[in-house]
């Protein structure tokens, strides 16, 4: 998902501050020896969620209270890339042809009231059946449950998939008409999969827009208790659940979740200062940032956040139709100072492909260290090997001679420090750029997000993956296959024919070890074709109350609510 689609904090599109120092913390598996059972956490939001359906969010807020109050065939656990099962007794099953995906369930697993009976095999069933409903518009069934089936997005309300079956109680089958089982049993982990009652939902499913998000059932440790939106979310613990189920231990009673502090300055002080307290949807001001790295730095989490950010070369665009040229702009560019002027170390490292770490195939494809291309062996950019690239391409002074290239980048925040930047990354190797700034939303939907445009450079393009698999993060971005005339996430518009190639042989691919393989192997190629300057893999900076045990889920990028606890 783009980083333009996630609330804060998975979102670092506005990050504002300049160089902190610290060093890197991780997610604990576990809350610490101190933690305690009870208490009320207070989580200070600044505005609402998209949704507390689990099949309709796909913003950060809504991941986290669904990570709450939703259990999904697999899941993360704090600290762990690889997902495991919960409600699934074991990970899926997909045949050797790629075209059957069989699920275990859990026996013993209950709804909250008002339905409160346990789970069975038709409530995944039909979690995933309503993903497609247009009452419902599930912003991802179609990418990695579009091959069941008899599955059509925009389908009536209670239109049932000729392709998932039901054998018994708590087995559920998906057949398929490609070999993309691997996808799916990967797609498993996303909220969409936690099991909906049909009986329960189907009604509130008909409606012109499904109201099952605000009078939904849980199968986690919490339940929402209340839902004002606009004003607050406050999750209680679910009567119906049994830990003895689940890998959470749920040390929380209550989590509360009040909107309106708009101030991140006041909310950010409120958290340090106070207690029994985590930040919210808004970012650390740099200040208070700083601040708290000098002097509280056991109060702050950097968190992995699954995606990064580039500078995409429109690969359609004379002179970056040459790959050459873009190889020189690779080479030329100073990665190190794109990384500080988004915050240095406390917000992420500079990228040397296009995977981010802990993501399957980040080390296939060179982990840290990179591909081995010399066009990204200095961070700080080699302006000898950029000359070398240039010649190649034809310019035997070493530097471009062209016309005057295009470039559209967003004000906002950050994004007009990173452009200018990059505008003078190109004209330290002879380019003449036209540098437009404009609104974030007006650069990806009329220009870098819209072929039409033919923007040539587009400095400040993210992306975030949406579980730990390479396709949620190459196959959009960078499949020719996926360049749409509005929305387009492939902004270089690569269009390689082995790339598309290794995409479709990846997403095919159902073996866990081999299926990294092909993704880093596609990151390679990607990487070796220059169509964008890999410039940093984010984190997400977060704090919490000093009494708080914070736990992370870094393979969300949210506050994990199961495992944080107070002291």
């Amino acid at each position: 998902m783009p980083l333009s689609k996630i609330v804060i904090p998975a979102s670092l599109a506005v990050l504002l501050f300049a160089g902190c120092g610290g060093t890197e913390k991780t997610a604990d598996t576990t809350a610490d020896a101190g933690a305690k059972k009870g208490g009320v956490l207070t989580v200070p939001w600044s505005g609402d969620v998209d949704s507390i359906d689990p099949g309709v969010t796909y913003y950060s807020g809504g991941y986290m209270v669904a990570n709450a109050t939703q259990r999904t065939p697999m899941a993360y656990a704090p600290g762990k890339s690889e997902a495991r099962p919960d409600l699934a007794v074991a990970a899926p099953a997909v045949s050797a042809d790629g075209k059957t995906v069989t699920v275990q369930l859990k026996s013993g697993v209950k709804f909250s009231p008002p339905v409160a009976r346990e789970v069975v095999a038709d409530d995944l069933k039909y979690a995933i059946e309503r993903g497609f409903f247009k009452t419902v518009n599930n912003p991802y069934a179609g990418s990695y449950f579009g091959d069941i089936v008899g599955a059509k997005v925009g389908a009536a309300a209670g239109t049932k998939i000729a392709g998932i079956t039901t054998p018994d109680a708590h087995t559920v089958v998906f057949q398929l008409s490609r070999a993309t089982g691997g996808t799916l049993a990967a797609a498993l982990v996303l909220p969409l999969a936690a099991p909906v009652p049909r009986d329960y939902a189907t009604p509130l499913d008909a409606e012109k827009v499904s109201e099952y998000g605000v009078k939904q059932v849980a199968t986690g440790p919490y339940m929402v208790e209340t839902y004002k939106p606009g004003t607050e979310i406050t999750l209680v613990r679910n009567p119906s659940w049994d830990a003895k189920t689940d890998f959470r231990p749920a040390y929380l009673d209550r989590i509360e979740m009040p909107q309106g502090n708009d101030d991140a300055t006041i909310a950010a002080r409120r958290v340090l200062e106070g207690q029994s307290m985590v930040s919210g949807d808004w970012l650390l001001p740099p200040a208070v940032l700083k601040k708290a790295y000098e002097n509280t730095p056991d109060q702050l989490e950097l968190v992995d956040s699954g995606g990064g950010r580039w500078a995409a070369l429109n690969t359609k665009v004379a002179p970056f139709d040459d790959v050459n040229v873009r190889k020189a702009v690779l080479a030329s560019y100073d990665r190190q100072a794109a990384l500080l002027a988004l915050g240095g170390k406390a917000v992420g490292s500079v990228a040397t492909h296009f995977l981010p770490p802990g993501t399957p195939g980040f080390e296939q494809a060179g982990g840290e260290a990179g591909t081995g291309v010399d066009f990204l062996a200095s961070p700080t950019g080699d302006k000898a090997v950029a000359a070398r690239y240039l010649q190649a391409a034809g310019f035997a002074s070493g530097k471009y001679e062209g016309a005057e290239i295009m470039m559209v980048g967003p004000r906002d925040g950050n994004g007009k420090t990173i452009s200018e930047l990059a505008k003078g990354a190109f004209e330290a190797i002879g380019f003449k750029v036209n540098l437009r700034l404009l609104s974030q939303q007006v650069v990806m939907t009329k220009y870098c997000g819209n072929p039409a445009a033919a923007v040539a450079v587009c400095p400040n393009v993210g992306w975030v993956r949406d579980f730990a698999d390479g396709q949620t993060y190459l196959d959009a971005t960078f499949n020719g296959e996926n360049i749409h005339p509005v929305g387009n996430a492939n902004v270089s518009q690569l269009d390689d024919p082995a790339v598309n190639a290794a995409i479709d042989a990846a997403k095919t691919e159902t073996d866990p070890a081999a299926r990294a393989q092909k993704w880093g192997d596609v990151d390679r190629a990607i990487t070796a074709l220059a169509p964008a300057v890999p410039l940093t893999w984010d984190r997400v900076p977060m704090a919490h109350s000093k009494n708080v045990a914070a736990v992370a889920n870094e393979s969300l990028g949210v506050w994990d609510f199961g495992f944080t606890s107070l002291r």
